[in-house]
């Protein structure tokens, strides 16, 4: 389960990586690379809090974002 990054913006809570990393998880399952998803969760969770740390709050960015670490990730032996 991925840990939740709240982000508070006009008084309302946001959980800005639950939607990248279900697509992202998606993504992954529909390629059948479920597993190597699962083993990758914590290093991938470090590496979309660092992009919002940074600045970014686009859940379409962050997807994209995300899914490029993968393939480096999944890459590596």
């Amino acid at each position: 389960m991925p840990v939740p990054v709240d982000l508070s913006r006009h008084g309302r809570n946001l959980n800005i990586l639950e939607k990248p990393i279900e697509r992202i998880r998606e993504t992954c399952e529909m390629i059948g690379a479920g597993d190597k998803f699962d083993r990758a969760l914590p290093e991938l969770e470090t590496y979309l809090e660092s992009e919002i740390a940074a600045g970014e709050t686009s859940e379409a960015r962050l997807t994209f974002e995300g899914l490029c670490f993968l393939k480096q990730a999944f890459a590596r032996p």
